[in-house]
């Protein structure tokens, strides 16, 4: 199963949720995306690696990227930070395209660049982690 995670500029909330789930389930294949472009190549910003790698979550390999309409057909789930993020994505949906874009959590996922709550931001992410991998029976490779 191959995943993308999507938040606004794929520095906080996306590559945590990459860095969350690739621990949770190191078999998927796994990628994270902004819908702006404003930070692509950056590393995750440097508050929130700190904050995931207390927890044993090592982000430092990843780099920012666009979310373009090709992932639409690269990945099986795409997962949405938040409402709004879901609506931009789904705009540049292919016609005829089916691949499911699904939101993190039942809340908005808040944005720790603008919040710096990047625990808060951490702990949604792992229980919604929880539910995605149990919902769609991804939790091992075997099931």
């Amino acid at each position: 199963m191959r995943v993308l995670f999507v938040c606004l500029g794929n520095i906080c909330r996306s590559p945590a949720a990459e860095g969350v789930v690739r621990a949770m389930a190191p078999h998927l294949t796994l990628d994270s995306a902004g819908t702006g472009g404003w930070h692509v190549g950056d590393p995750p910003y440097g508050p929130m690696q700190e904050a995931a790698g207390q927890r044993g979550y090592d982000l430092s390999p990843l780099r920012a990227r666009q979310f373009t309409a090709e992932d639409f057909d690269a990945f099986d789930l795409i997962v949405a930070m938040d409402r709004q993020n879901r609506a931009d994505i789904e705009r540049l949906r292919p016609s005829g395209n089916d691949t499911p874009v699904r939101l993190m959590a039942a809340q908005d996922v808040p944005d720790p660049y603008y919040t710096r709550d990047f625990d808060g931001c951490l702990d949604i992410i792992e229980d919604a982690a929880r539910i995605m991998l149990r919902e769609h029976r991804l939790e091992t490779p075997f099931q």
